[in-house]
């Protein structure tokens, strides 16, 4: 009895069609998720600012909340490159 072949997949996303659409589109959701983090990041401040200021404990503590979320989004969205390729370099190994 003859073993059975391997199989062997090398994708190249070099070919897929409408590559430099889906690049265009990416890295326009990438600015725009950067833009909106900052403006999240700008509001949290300025209302955990007010809040701390007028003496509203639930403002503030929604103000550092919000801090803290936008500054965790705007890390992730310029860290998923990088993200991206190492776990398709992982990928790649198995």
């Amino acid at each position: 009895m003859a073993p059975i072949p391997l199989v062997d997949i090398r994708p190249d996303p070099g070919k897929l069609p409408g590559n430099n659409v889906i690049q265009q589109l990416a890295d326009g959701l990438a600015g725009w998720a950067l833009w909106g983090s900052l403006f999240a990041l700008l509001i949290s401040a300025l209302v955990w600012g007010l809040g701390s200021h007028s003496g509203n404990y639930h403002a503030a503590g929604r103000g550092k909340t919000g801090v803290l979320i936008a500054g965790v989004t705007a890390l992730l969205v310029g860290a998923a490159p990088a993200l991206i390729n190492f776990f398709n370099e992982l990928g790649q190994r198995v």
